[in-house]
């Protein structure tokens, strides 16, 4: 099976081209900096250069290809321009799904976000699922804002006759987390750098199991269905106290309110002070079911734990401390 792979010199598409190559996939990957090899250097992946805005160089990249995974969609760089945002993300969104139609592939596997997942209903006792969307308009942010626009655009694609099938990650953790994004977490806790955690639960995935789910999900999972890719639910104040002690650094000395940290998200918003989208989106935080995805593609999450010490050991290698 020949898979294209957008995004793959990035976490999560570098983690996906690895887990594709271990199940026997041809991986072709999707560059826009020539040479660029992302943490996937070892592996016999060929490359095709070019812009995502670009339909003519995706049609030569997605020649012959069987599935294309989508793990490349826009993420605003500021949590200001809403409009903007909107507009590039879908934008983007319409060129790469045009050319899979055009190239007639079997599935597409687009990786979206945990922010397109909504609250379950007012009174309910449930955790929030597939069936929860996130309501536009709800939110003065960016990243949520643009994250259901691209989502919805895929969905528009699957009602006019694509193959689409949506992942949605929690919190994504793991090694080959370049940038860093949200593994940066854990970089501070090792560089003693985290002094409090966030009491706010949410839900914990490592990249590796989300990637085991994008594969699986090219022949296992159902066109038109979104599936959150999860791991466990964890209170970040109490899983940043665990990842210390693995670590062998001091623990977080305390943990803020949720109200607190809106309250400082919002003095960072009015002065407008940068933020990671990741963080941005903290006071939406929330427990999950994944059982969905963790049924359909068969994977079973791996302990916390262990996503610490690889995780800060894939750092400690690659220079970052």
């Amino acid at each position: 099976m020949r898979v294209l792979v957008l995004g793959a010199t990035g976490f999560i598409g570098g983690q996906i081209a690895r887990a594709a190559i271990r199940e026997g996939m041809d991986v072709h990957g999707f560059r826009r900096r020539p040479g660029s090899v992302g943490a996937i250097g070892d592996l016999p992946v060929t490359w095709h250069d070019g812009d995502l805005a670009d339909g003519c160089m995706l049609d030569e990249a997605l020649q012959g290809c069987d599935v294309l995974f989508h793990a490349a969609g826009y993420c605003p760089e500021s949590a200001y321009s809403i409009r903007d945002a909107n507009r590039k993300g879908a934008a983007q969104m319409r060129v790469v799904l045009r050319a899979a139609q055009r190239a007639n592939v079997k599935r597409v596997v687009y990786t979206s976000s945990l922010t397109t997942i909504g609250a379950p209903p007012a009174g309910s006792d449930r955790l929030a699922d597939e069936r929860d969307g996130y309501l536009p308009g709800s939110t003065s942010n960016s990243y949520y804002e643009s994250k259901w626009v691209m989502e919805f655009e895929a969905l528009r694609a699957h009602q006019a006759g694509l193959p689409v099938i949506i992942l949605c990650p929690t919190a994504v953790f793991g090694p080959g987390d370049l940038k860093p994004s949200t593994s940066k977490i854990l970089l501070m806790v090792a560089k003693k750098q985290m002094p409090v955690g966030v009491d706010v639960e949410t839900n914990i995935v490592d990249g590796r199991d989300v990637a085991l789910a994008h594969v699986r999900a090219a022949t296992a999972g159902e066109p038109g269905e979104r599936y959150i890719v999860g791991g466990h639910n964890l209170n970040v104040a109490d899983a940043l106290r665990e990842a210390a002690r693995l670590v062998g650094v001091r623990e977080p000395r305390g943990a803020l309110s949720l109200k607190a940290v809106t309250r400082l998200l919002r003095f960072a918003e009015f002065f407008r002070l940068p933020v990671p989208a990741t963080m941005r989106g903290m006071p939406y935080w929330a427990a999950l079911n994944a059982d969905k995805g963790m049924r359909t593609f068969g994977y079973t999450p791996r302990p916390f734990e262990e996503t610490v010490v690889d995780t800060v050991g894939w750092f400690r290698e690659n220079g970052y401390f």
